[in-house]
């Protein structure tokens, strides 16, 4: 007799596997149709569902003294956080696009000019003597400088015109992440059990602990290092607002940018001053050189507070998902991507230090050896 002909053969009929293939196939299909369908949203629905893990503390405490209502509760906090976060962006957006534009139109008509340097510039310690000599003629000359420099300076416009435009497509993310996040703050019991049923499908039963694991990495790394980001560009923003720095939302997001890839402000900072201290009253340098000093340390004082002991992950980790994501995503990538690789590393990570079947297997052989 043909084995393939026996009783509970495990040969396959053709039919058999061609229906198997063809369903398959046809998931596929299906999950490629909804990924592109789903695609334009999927980076405002990340971003809402971090926010939504950091806030849920906050919602959960704040529906309790509203009577249990969580829909007011997480209504008032996307309000609220579309208020605080999304008004000034966008008054220094729309301020930066004008100053743009005026720049624009006064190198058209030859009208630009740019404020001599105090004489004060040449006593600095190394970089005095040509930064005046370079200065003066740029004041001098302005129109005829740029002119001489054409394509670099087409290449430094067209990328703050990039940068600009990157903020503005960020901000319309930002808002819808902010909905997201407070449909998913309403919904909050339906979605912790949507997520903790997904890790337990995808983990075994170690998935709960690698659930608890993903929420504390998502908001220490929101809290200890995106927060003090925001709120180390924020205060750099009060500063040079006041002190009337010319493109203040540009050098805002310059140092939300700096201080999220954990280089800092300094460089900021240190333009800045030059520049105060050269064009500006010494009343005017002198505060704003202290605020600048103190926006340049505070970060060293907000990340012990927020972060507790120690970062969440290395910090090259939060720099290479800040990079990648920027190249990836613009702006907002800058986030989603330093939440999701540290994320991902920390899940990793829980995964390598369980122990396998074989730790955990008494050893037959040197049990016997015992003998």
């Amino acid at each position: 007799m043909n084995s393939s002909d026996a009783p509970g053969s495990s040969v396959w009929d053709s039919a058999a596997v061609f229906k198997f293939v063809m369903q398959l196939l046809a998931l596929g299909l299906l999950l490629v149709f909804c990924y592109v369908i789903f695609e334009p949203f999927l980076t405002p629905v990340v971003w809402g569902i971090v926010l939504a893990v950091t806030l849920a503390p906050l919602h959960t405490t704040l529906a309790r003294k509203m009577g249990g209502r969580f829909g007011l509760s997480a209504t008032l906090i996307s309000v609220v956080l579309l208020l605080i976060l999304l008004v000034p962006a966008l008054w220094l957006l729309l301020a930066s696009a004008g100053e743009m534009r005026e720049l624009g139109q006064a190198y058209r008509s030859g009208d630009l000019h740019l404020p001599p340097p105090d004489v004060r510039v040449k006593d600095w310690p190394l970089v005095g003597e040509p930064l005046y000599a370079n200065w003066t003629k740029a004041s001098e000359n302005l129109t005829g400088l740029i002119r001489e420099h054409q394509e670099q300076v087409r290449s430094a416009v067209t990328f703050l015109l990039g940068l600009l435009a990157n903020t503005a497509r960020s901000i319309g993310i930002f808002a819808l992440a902010v909905l997201a996040a407070g449909i998913l703050l309403a919904y909050g019991k339906s979605a912790e059990k949507l997520a903790s049923a997904l890790f337990v499908r995808l983990g075994g039963p170690q998935g709960e602990g690698l659930a608890d694991i993903a929420k504390r990495t998502i908001r220490s790394v929101v809290k200890g290092i995106l927060g003090v980001s925001f709120i180390q560009s924020a205060f750099v923003g009060v500063g040079i607002t006041i002190a009337g720095i010319p493109f203040a939302g540009l050098w805002i997001v310059i140092c939300l940018i700096l201080s999220i890839v954990q280089i800092g402000i300094l460089p900021v900072a240190i333009g800045v001053i030059v520049y105060i201290w050269s064009t500006g009253s010494t009343l005017t340098a002198v505060l704003l050189t202290i605020w600048m000093v103190i926006a340049s340390v505070i970060d060293n004082i907000l990340k012990p507070i927020l972060l507790g002991k120690g970062a969440p992950v290395p910090m090259i980790v939060v720099f290479i998902g800040a990079i990648g994501g920027f190249l990836h995503s613009g702006l907002v990538g800058l986030f989603t991507g330093s939440v999701l690789l540290s994320l991902g590393y920390k899940l990793v990570e829980a995964w390598l230090r369980e122990p396998s079947e074989t730790d955990e297997a008494p050893n037959v052989e040197s049990g016997v050896a015992g003998m």
